[in-house]
């Protein structure tokens, strides 16, 4: 009898499920919002992933009888080794498969981006974070928990310090900019310090700051120097995360994979990705860079597969059979705050 597994990418914005099989088969696959407890809270997250089961196995037209093999979960916000302890009581206790592994979305992606058993993931999209992983099991990670654990960038972090110097740009107390007349004209506003009351007033949703991102890069690629420079520091941290993930797993002189993902590293801005690869080719010749093409989804059913065994074939039709698939709607993509 085929054996059959749940897979869980649960970041930030969406959460994908897929049930499939150990033959690469995909059954079922679903979407719907954000599963993180730092977002939605540990009941939240047990509330969300339930109905995305429940709504895969349906896809699948799943009898209720049928049981599932494993379930594989990697999730934001299972960032310390207690909240993943946390996560995995939660999820096991709701019996969904005989077997539960838990973990950080990191692992879903840099498996999703390679093959390789020696491997570091940089992942930037609304935030910045790294893990890395060698063929004997060893795993190095970052606390990840924000400014307090030291963390900066990301999209939410590159487009704040966006209006912050433009904002300094224009009265003086920091160096000329471009970025200055680009974000004023952005929000339609005479100057950045008309933005800056509206925001303040509430005229200007401040979420709306988080559209500055890709205007941080039209502007560095005019060769703007106050622009250029905060891409320049983005560059720096990543490169700084491969670097200890890399020299804590002791693959800093050897072959191993470095996989970008997140919306900022996947869409190649070329000072960005450049800047970075030349960097990451300087402090580890052997490393082999690659830009994640493929849902972190993926890399989580992959992971289920491993755990149960990867048949010959079943990876490379897993990666095709996901690449045409089409998650359904489960829940709409809304995100409800923790209490």
């Amino acid at each position: 009898m085929r054996a059959l597994f749940l897979a869980v990418d649960g970041g930030n914005s969406k959460t994908d499920v897929i049930l499939g099989t150990t033959e690469g088969e995909v059954l079922g696959f679903v979407r719907g919002p954000t599963s993180s407890p730092h977002n939605i809270g540990l009941p939240g997250t047990i509330s969300v992933l339930h109905t995305l089961i429940t709504a895969v196995r349906a896809d699948a037209g799943l009898p209720a009888s049928t049981g599932i093999d494993v379930v594989a979960a990697y999730l934001a916000g299972a960032d310390l080794p207690v909240e993943v302890q946390r996560l995995h009581q939660a999820i096991d206790g709701q019996s969904w498969a005989a077997r539960t592994i838990v973990d950080n979305d990191c692992f879903a992606l840099l498996r999703a981006g390679t093959s390789l058993p020696d491997a570091v993931a940089v992942v930037c999209g609304a935030g910045n974070n790294c893990a890395g992983r060698t063929a004997d099991g060893r795993t190095a990670r970052f606390v990840a928990l924000g400014p307090i654990s030291g963390d900066w960038g990301g999209g939410h972090d590159l487009a704040e310090h966006t209006l912050r110097l433009a904002a300094r740009g224009e009265d003086g107390r920091g160096d000329p900019t471009a970025l200055s007349a680009a974000v004023a004209g952005h929000f339609g506003c005479p100057t950045v310090e008309d933005v800056s009351i509206a925001l303040h007033l509430g005229d200007l949703d401040l979420v709306r700051v988080r559209e500055l991102t890709p205007l941080l890069f039209e502007v560095a690629a005019t060769g703007d120097p106050v622009a250029s420079g905060l891409i320049s520091r983005q560059v720096d941290e990543i490169l700084g995360q491969h670097r200890v993930a890399a020299t804590r797993l002791d693959l800093l002189d050897s072959r191993h994979a470095l996989v970008l993902g997140g919306g900022v590293l996947r869409a190649r801005h070329p000072q960005l990705h450049d800047q970075i690869v030349a960097g990451a080719r300087a402090q580890a010749p052997l490393v082999e860079i690659s830009v994640l093409d493929t849902p972190p989804a993926v890399g989580a059913a992959l992971l289920a597969l491993d755990a149960l065994g990867l048949t010959e074939g079943a990876e490379r039709h897993l990666r095709a059979a996901l690449a045409a698939a089409e998650p359904a709607p489960a829940i709409p993509l809304t995100v409800t705050t923790a209490a």
